[in-house]
């Protein structure tokens, strides 16, 4: 425990997430005072078995509150007395969507909602969980590692989950710009989270290798992508929110090296081997993915994904912060050997 921590009250959103649970786990651990959102204070056993799972013993420096980013209810009270936000929360993606609005203005008016209220209590700075998706989605012919400079195309043909996380973290800097009256901001953009599973709770990019283990993928989509472990990506969120020159920046949370579905499914093949016996060795032709989307909505953000560039570079967050991931391979099959410990694969 940081002694110089003790007293510091730093609110995290959106608590039960699979992110900001181990993000809660590390600033237990290192003497923070902690406060998480939840939609329904009904889910704090949840929370805490979750936490409990991750190490944690003692909750008496942790409370709960109820605040939902859709509504203005609590927040005032959710960021009195705090010195930092982790704000994490976020609508994931929606399978059966009417309209992109109902992905796109949650995000926009939740990061609002916290801005405005971390403004009025004078917190000191707060960090914004956004994503990839909005830094490398819909640009053509890219050929050099994405950065921090460059933003998703919002001309292009995005899937709304993509448009949502590029639109809230445009209005979090034009906030911090026009309206911010001295609240620093500080984002982390993460690629896909694998890592340590500790409840049912978790990154919907971890669904790709329970599909794996579980048979359900027969062969893999060619589409590319990068990982980090949600380890590291706590570790860049406690810095960002405490290093002096992270104010004022954007950090992606990558490895930095893009992998395809099937370079996944080679590594659960070579090391969890009889138990992976499920797991898909080949490649599925573009056209029958994009057919398939069609008629099954949850494969229509994917299908927008085929064959894209996704390299990444992680080096700012590496020489501005001294930051330093876990390999592709260790958080992928962390991921993987979480999930059988907790029974969440169905034989």
């Amino acid at each position: 425990m940081t002694n110089s921590n003790r007293g510091v009250a730093v609110l995290v959103t959106g608590g039960s997430g699979f992110i900001a649970v181990h993000c809660i786990i590390k600033l237990l651990e290192q003497g923070y005072m902690v406060r998480a959102t939840l939609r329904s204070l009904h889910r704090q056993n949840e929370v805490k078995d979750m936490l409990s799972k991750g190490g944690i013993s003692s909750f008496e420096n942790l409370s709960f509150i109820e605040a939902d980013l859709s509504q203005d209810n609590n927040w005032d009270k959710a960021v009195q007395g705090c010195t930092y936000v982790l704000h994490i929360a976020s609508p994931t993606p929606v399978v059966n969507y009417k309209h992109e609005d109902e992905m796109i203005n949650p995000a926009k008016d939740g990061v609002l909602r916290v801005l405005k209220a971390a403004r009025a209590a004078r917190v000191k700075r707060v960090v914004l969980t956004s994503a990839y998706g909005a830094v490398g989605m819909g640009n053509r012919n890219r050929t050099t590692p994405y950065t921090e400079k460059d933003w998703s195309n919002l001309e292009a043909n995005l899937h709304p989950y993509q448009k949502s996380k590029t639109i809230a973290e445009k209005t979090a800097w034009e906030f911090i710009k026009n309206e911010g009256g001295g609240l620093e901001l500080s984002v982390v953009n993460p690629v896909a989270v694998m890592g340590p599973i500790l409840g049912t709770d978790y990154s919907h990019s971890n669904q790709v290798v329970k599909k794996m283990l579980e048979g359900e993928i027969k062969a893999c989509p060619k589409v590319y992508c990068c990982h980090v472990d949600v380890r590291d990506v706590v570790d860049l969120h406690l810095l960002a929110m405490t290093h002096p020159k992270a104010s004022g920046e954007r950090f992606l949370a990558t490895t930095g090296k893009a992998l395809s579905m099937l370079d996944v499914a080679d590594i659960l093949k070579k090391n969890l081997v009889e138990v992976a016996a499920k797991v898909p060795t080949r490649e599925m032709q573009n056209w029958i993915v994009r057919a398939a989307a069609i008629f099954n909505p949850s494969l229509r953000m994917l299908a927008t994904l085929l064959g894209k560039y996704a390299e990444t570079s992680g080096d700012k967050a590496k020489q501005l912060l001294n930051w330093s991931p876990r390999s592709n391979e260790e958080a992928i099959i962390a991921t993987a050997e979480s999930m059988l410990q907790l029974g969440l694969i169905k034989k």
